[in-house]
């Protein structure tokens, strides 16, 4: 255990906070002062590339918040209270420094705490996130991280790709009945203007005209909803083609000379 705590000043009073890791994968900080309970910090992927373990979460209590529950006597509270809280915060390093993201924080029992008391614990858990991120043994806590969650990646993007396949024949067969329709209602649409010029008659200009529940108007919707599902099949076939790219940058940041290397620049 670090024998220096870290000390963070909050609305509740002055807080001190020891670190000591947890295997090779995490830093447990044990609160004391005005706040007791425990903080768990661990790495993760980046929120938006799945393929890079570069982000540190903070979760209140002595458990990380993707594997299981922490005890309830590990989660924060105020010195003079008995109400247990949860929440985590995501942080990463962004083009213009830290970017964060952070659950909703509450009580045990699922009530909002009093503002003071947020403001506390959000403060004790963005100081402890950036004290994490400066820890010397960070790489080697980004890497085990990456050994600890690809496997679950890997079965999710499989089991994406799947769903991603089945949505795309879906988006198409619906996009190519929709311009079947359109074929169809533009030659009844011709066929109603050629009567017209033939024969005038009164309720052929109301089938020709733009207005609801009319021929034109139904080749206009039966067009735009064609262009939507074609739209949603190249949007999922985008996302597919994503998650394969990272599938195959996770696998080869876990072949054993890719980990080798890199644990050698720690």
């Amino acid at each position: 255990m670090d024998l220096t705590p870290l000390a963070i000043e909050t609305p509740s009073g002055s807080v001190h906070a020891f670190s000591e890791p947890k295997g090779d994968d995490a830093v447990i900080y044990t609160l004391g002062g005005a706040l007791r309970g425990t903080i768990h910090v661990t790495g993760t992927h980046h929120p938006h590339h799945w393929d890079q373990f570069t982000a540190l979460r903070a979760t209140f209590g002595a458990a990380d918040a993707m594997a299981e529950l922490p005890p309830a006597d590990s989660l924060p509270r105020l010195r003079n209270s008995t109400a247990r809280h949860t929440g985590n915060l995501l942080m990463w390093d962004g083009p213009a420094g830290p970017q964060r993201e952070q659950s909703t924080i509450q009580s045990a029992s699922g009530r909002p705490p009093a503002p003071a008391t947020a403001e506390t614990l959000r403060t004790v858990l963005y100081a402890i996130a950036e004290d994490a991120a400066r820890r010397p043994d960070r790489a080697r806590i980004l890497d085990a991280s990456r050994v600890r969650e690809t496997p679950a990646l890997l079965r999710f993007f499989e089991c994406s790709r799947a769903n991603s396949l089945a949505d795309i024949a879906r988006y198409e067969r619906r996009a190519a009945r929709d311009r079947r329709q359109v074929r169809i209602v533009t030659a009844a649409w011709w066929a109603a203007a050629q009567w017209l010029a033939a024969q005038p008659h009164p309720v052929l200009p109301l089938l020709l005209a733009d207005r609801p529940r009319t021929l034109a108007r139904d080749i206009y919707a039966c067009t735009q909803g064609a262009a939507a599902y074609e739209d949603a099949a190249a949007q999922e076939r985008r996302r597919m083609q994503r998650f394969a790219a990272e599938a195959a940058s996770l696998r080869a940041q876990m072949r054993p000379d890719r980990r080798n290397a890199a644990n050698s620049t720690h």
